[in-house]
Order: C-alpha cells, then sequence, then structure tokens
C-alpha cells in the first residue's frame, strides 16, 4: 500500500515473521547437540517446571478488564479470546500469521494473535478491536474506515484499524506514507485499498491527488 517510500529502520511484521521463521530453521539443527545435554547443564542448573498437557490457568487484562482463563498450554491467544472469553473483534482467517486479521496489541505493541499461545499473554495489556468503541462512540480510526467505505467483507477490518491505531498511538502526527508502513502485516482480500487510504488521508488531515 506505497505510495511513497518513507526511510524506516523498524521491520514490519512480515519481515519479522520471516526472520522468525529463519531462525526456528537454524535452531532444529543447532539443537540436536542440546538434545543430548543433561537438563541440568542446558538450564544452567535450575529446575524446570513442566505445563500441561492439563489446563493451565492464565490471567490477563483485555480491554481494561481483568480475566481469567482456563486453557490447554497449546491454545493461541487467538483461540482463547474468541472460543473462551467471547472476544470476537479479532478474527482467525489464515491461522498462520500472514494475513493480520487477528491483529491485536500487547503491552503496545501490534502482534498476530495466532502466533503467540494464550500462556505467553500472562499478566499483559491486551488491547483488541472492540477497545476502538466507548459510549456508543467510535474511535476516530474505525470511524474514517465508515466515512470511506473502506471494508466489504469485514474479515481484515478488525486487524486493519487496531494496527492502524497503534501507528497512531506512537506517532501523533504520521503522514500516509507512514501509516501504510504500519499496516504491511495486513491484507485485504476484497481490495479495498482505495477507500483505505482515503481514511488515511482524512485521517492525516491532507488531501489525497488521484
Amino acid at each position: 500500500m506505497n505510495e511513497q517510500e518513507t526511510p524506516n529502520t523498524e521491520p514490519s511484521r512480515r519481515e519479522f515473521v520471516i526472520a522468525a521463521g529463519t531462525a526456528a530453521a537454524s535452531t532444529s539443527v543447532l539443537g540436536l547437540a542440546v538434545l543430548d545435554a543433561p537438563a541440568a547443564e542446558v538450564q544452567g542448573g535450575a529446575a524446570v517446571r513442566a505445563v500441561g498437557p492439563g489446563g493451565v490457568q492464565v490471567a490477563f487484562t483485555v480491554n481494561g478488564q481483568k480475566v481469567q482463563v482456563t486453557v490447554e498450554p497449546r491454545v493461541t491467544l487467538l483461540d482463547a479470546l474468541r472460543n473462551y472469553l467471547d472476544v470476537t473483534g479479532c478474527k482467525r482467517v489464515c491461522d498462520r500469521g500472514t494475513c493480520g486479521a487477528c491483529t491485536v496489541m500487547i503491552d503496545g505493541k501490534v502482534i498476530y494473535a495466532c502466533t503467540m499461545l494464550a500462556v505467553e499473554a500472562q499478566g499483559k495489556q491486551i488491547r483488541t478491536a472492540e477497545s476502538l468503541i466507548a459510549n456508543e462512540q467510535l474511535d476516530r480510526v474505525p470511524a474514517a474506515f465508515v466515512n470511506a467505505d473502506a471494508q466489504q467483507c469485514g474479515f481484515c477490518t478488525p486487524g486493519f484499524v487496531v494496527a492502524m491505531k497503534a501507528v497512531f498511538e506512537g506517532n501523533a502526527n504520521p503522514t500516509p506514507a507512514q501509516v501504510e508502513k504500519g499496516l504491511q502485516g495486513n491484507i485485504c482480500r476484497c481490495g479495498t485499498y482505495e477507500q483505505m487510504r482515503d481514511a488515511i488521508y482524512a485521517l492525516c488531515n491532507q488531501k489525497r491527488g488521484k
């Protein structure tokens, strides 16, 4: 979604996922030697508490409300939110960390909820698309999407507005190109990018040239 390039040293979420996959592949090879080492040596002598396979109690804050839920260690944050806590703003679409429909903010950082285990979110602050409405009043980001008709099927929209909200919270006066940079980890299969650009320019108080 780039109309102009803006220097940015921060890796996008898509670049981070690719780098993480490469690192994991390297670790799987190098880790063969570690498997033969004594557990005390691997952990520096510290005892490691096993988790699972039964349920584990996890506590975190979702949209300002403290919650506790018991889940198996394999349950992702996305599934914990949707299936255990009925927080359905984040959508399951690809379930592979590639589309961004499940985007949430964890302690202010944008992540794919399908790539994080619920147990990893212990004690953290989680914000979903539901946090962008208060007293029946939409936050300016989703309101701009509505005004620009920047949604079609709607599955990708919660992820886009959360990612865009994070950009504006990190930079009160971003350029349209900087906003688009923050959306590189999100995909709209309906192709409403032009309407999204209208929303972005409106939020940046700029007139878009077409």
